[in-house]
């Protein structure tokens, strides 16, 4: 059983705000995007302009999950992931915009990215199933 003394599960009485909650559902979809029009642009010949595009957007959920945590006292338990996420999302812009050596992680942060965000997300689920 899980003991609602969790930071995350404090203050169930208040709710989750639900730009919050839709901001942690689409981060990990767009993360898996990125994943899909990286393998269109390597194999299917597509262009990396929509890749580049889906990662520039995914820093809007990111900001919403970051600030939210951070102004509203009962989401700050989220605060540790989303800031985790947002340390890896800085290192993914750097590794893509640096030279091919640095490139070549690229893909293994992407995968760090996507485990962090799907851990929030389902924290984030944990705390909207109790509050029902």
């Amino acid at each position: 059983m899980t003991s609602l003394k969790h930071d995350t599960l404090q203050h169930l009485d208040r709710g989750t705000p639900a730009v919050f909650l839709w901001s942690a559902r689409l981060l990990p979809a767009m993360i898996a995007g990125q994943f899909l029009l990286a393998g269109q642009a390597l194999f299917g010949g597509q262009s990396w302009a929509m890749h580049s595009t889906l990662g520039t957007l995914i820093a809007l959920p990111l900001i919403v999950l970051v600030v939210g945590a951070a102004a509203f006292r009962h989401l700050r338990g989220f605060g540790w992931w989303a800031g985790v996420i947002f340390g890896l999302y800085i290192l993914q812009v750097l590794l893509g915009a640096a030279g091919p050596a640095a490139l070549a992680f690229h893909p293994f942060n992407a995968a760090l990215l996507l485990t962090a965000s799907l851990v929030l997300l389902f924290k984030v689920e944990r705390r909207r199933s109790h509050h029902l």
